[in-house]
């Protein structure tokens, strides 16, 4: 990043970390077993209930909406971040994922719009439209949007950005990722009881884990995520819920006890 950072301000011709890589060496047992496990990566059901909560008491109004919707569809913060309205069907229910959010210089007016991860990664996503749904809390933060604009008046930057800065100096220009991040940090060090360690991108791990817990089929998984490669998403995403684990282990016993030996 800083060797691109540095090209971008042309302090240098060309990156010299091009060809660079990580080697992947096998871990060794001890390392294995200090690894910190991969349940403090997602929220489990109960655990996301506080933590929505937890924002709507204590967080901005747009936290809330950011972090639902994260939540609820399973997309990356970038894509999030990126997001306009015009990439919202609020007829056919469905939100459209055709680009991501990059600022690597950090600076507010210097962000640049790309093409997704992947080719899989451009999708649409179906959204729901119930009492406290996607829908409903999109409704409800355009509306508020829509008065600071009128608010604020030329001074806004409206390019259409469903997550433009509702503060200056920079009003409607997208929201910062490390903003989000230090901000569900904040809410979830001083107002939950949750230990993880969650990030906004947990909030992907926890929306697929839900997904595989409510019986989504794999399949579909991946189609909803934008993944190509099912390994990935089973080594990464699929990570089994505490009543899957649960009903597994009543499954065998009962599978045991009725067995002839």
């Amino acid at each position: 990043m800083i060797f691109k950072c540095a090209m971008i301000q042309h302090l240098i011709n060309e990156d010299p970390s091009d060809d660079a890589f990580i080697p992947h060496g096998r871990k060794t047992v001890a390392e294995l077993e200090n690894e910190k496990i991969i349940e403090d990566m997602y929220l489990e059901k109960k655990e996301l209930d506080e933590f929505l909560q937890a924002v709507k008491l204590h967080g901005k109004p747009e936290d809330y909406t950011i972090f639902f919707i994260l939540a609820w569809t399973g997309v990356r913060l970038g894509e999030l971040i990126a997001l306009k309205w015009r990439d919202i069907n609020f007829e056919e229910k469905t939100i459209s994922i055709t680009k991501t959010y990059y600022c690597p210089s950090g600076v507010t007016k210097d962000f640049t719009l790309l093409t997704p991860k992947t080719v899989a990664s451009i999708r649409t996503i179906e959204i729901d439209d119930d009492k406290d749904s996607v829908v409903s809390v999109l409704k409800v933060h355009r509306l508020n949007q829509n008065k600071i604009k009128l608010f604020v008046g030329k001074e806004y930057f409206d390019e259409g950005f469903v997550f433009g800065r509702p503060y200056p100096p920079y009003f409607g220009y997208p929201m910062d990722l490390h903003t989000v991040e230090s901000r569900m940090d904040s809410l979830l060090t001083k107002h939950t009881t949750i230990k993880n360690h969650v990030t906004p991108h947990g909030l992907r791990h926890t929306h697929t884990s839900l997904l595989d817990e409510a019986g989504v089929d794999l399949e579909r998984i991946m189609d909803r995520l934008g993944h190509v490669d099912d390994d990935t998403t089973k080594k990464v995403y699929l990570h089994v819920t505490k009543p899957r684990k649960k009903g597994a282990s009543l499954m065998f016993g009962e599978h045991m006890r009725n067995a002839n030996f």
